[in-house]
């Protein structure tokens, strides 16, 4: 019992740490392009290689989780964010800090493959511990830009670095000690039992899932990685009231979450996630037009119900895929949400460049959440079977 209350510990303050280091930057940014003197394309655009590492060191690390320790790769994780973290601090121009966050992105990329399975297999109610576990990632991503506008205020950009980067080598340190003092311990996974559904569905079902993360994660991402930005230029605030309203965006849009695990419990897993998605557009295009206030409503609109569609989402998933290939499925779900991280960084980059804002942006993603509906309809129906499990409820 010690063992598993110790291992949801730091698998959430994991998960926290993550989600704040993948976030944190679209802050700090902010601050980079004025001390360096370069356009806001450049400086943002240092982060596509950490954003891509983090989806392409994914399943690397998922099987080092399974055939070494996942406790063991945890440790590495918290220290490997550490170290990058308080490398970017330091450095003194673009090139240092590209490296340093490639090593970001490469030690972030650890969590989800190792971390969530990491949970189920320790934990003694696992519902319970991955709920309790998604929250923590939805506070890593709200605290992000509160924790970095505030430290940039209080001691610069490098301390939105540093500090960071001290508390996960803090605690990695506090995992390893306790790892070696055999306080925490490594369990073996538990296979589950597999879906009642057809191959033909299965293969149907995983190519139309595929498509609706890619799009659904394209949007998620570039989002994110304009907001900052967005509010910078429409509300003219600084970087700590910027980092605070995108606290609040995304931590309203991480409680309500629990809506969209209410849906999902009550109603056909299909229709709760093509109306999640439906609902998207017109919002999205709002984001696209609105300033002030009712920007910021559409914004927590928009982060909502994106992370509404999560829990049908990751029940579909669970329902179509074997049990012996799940975490291989859940795997392939975060290589696609987080791989394509670049490429929003990338756009959100380039249309500021051009056009100076961002209604460019937001007005396509509209349409890329069109898309997305048009392609789950192909969903097989009665998709209404709850598997014992499901994984962690958030897509980055």
């Amino acid at each position: 019992m010690t063992s598993a209350r110790l291992s949801l510990l730091f698998a959430c303050l994991g998960h926290a740490l993550m989600h704040l280091f993948a976030a944190f930057y679209f802050i700090i940014v902010l601050s980079l392009e004025r001390h360096w003197g370069l356009p806001y394309h450049q400086v943002v655009e240092l982060w596509g290689l950490g954003s891509l590492l983090i989806g392409l060191a994914a399943l690397p690390a998922g099987w080092l989780g399974d055939r070494w320790s996942a406790p063991g790769m945890m440790v590495v994780m918290f220290l490997g964010m550490g170290a990058a973290s308080v490398f970017c601090g330091l450095v003194s121009g673009p090139r240092g800090m590209l490296l340093g966050l490639a090593g970001l992105g490469l030690f972030a990329a650890i969590y989800h493959p190792v971390g969530v399975a990491w949970v189920v297999r320790s934990a003694t109610a696992r519902g319970k511990a991955l709920s309790i576990n998604g929250i923590f990632g939805s506070v890593g991503v709200a605290a992000a830009g509160l924790v970095a506008g505030t430290l940039i205020e209080l001691g610069g950009w490098r301390a939105a670095f540093i500090v960071p980067g001290l508390i996960s080598l803090g605690s990695g340190l506090a995992l390893w000690w306790l790892l070696w003092r055999g306080r925490i311990r490594d369990v073996p996974a538990v296979a589950e039992t597999d879906a009642d559904t057809s191959s033909r569905e299965r293969v149907r079902a995983f190519l139309v899932l595929v498509l609706t993360m890619l799009l659904m994660g394209l949007i998620y991402q570039s989002t994110q990685a304009a907001l900052p930005k967005l509010f910078s230029q429409r509300l003219h605030t600084g970087a700590w009231q910027v980092g605070l309203l995108v606290a609040l965006v995304y931590a309203v849009a991480g409680v309500m979450q629990i809506v969209g695990g209410h849906l999902a419990d009550r109603l056909p897993l299909k229709q709760v996630y093509l109306g999640g998605l439906l609902v998207q557009a017109p919002v999205l295009a709002l984001v696209a037009h609105a300033s002030g206030a009712p920007l910021v409503l559409a914004a927590t609109m928009a982060a909502f119900l994106n992370a509404a569609t999560l829990p049908a989402e990751n029940l579909l998933i669970a329902r179509f895929a074997p049990a012996r290939h799940r975490s291989l499925a859940y795997g392939v779900k975060f290589v696609l949400a987080f791989s394509i991280a670049p490429v929003a960084v990338l756009l959100v980059a380039r249309v500021e460049f051009l056009t100076g804002e961002f209604f460019w942006l937001f007005l396509p993603l509209a349409a890329v959440a069109v898309l997305g509906v048009l392609v789950a309809t192909a969903l097989p129906g009665g998709t209404t079977t709850r598997p014992a499990l499901t994984l962690d409820s958030a897509r980055a």
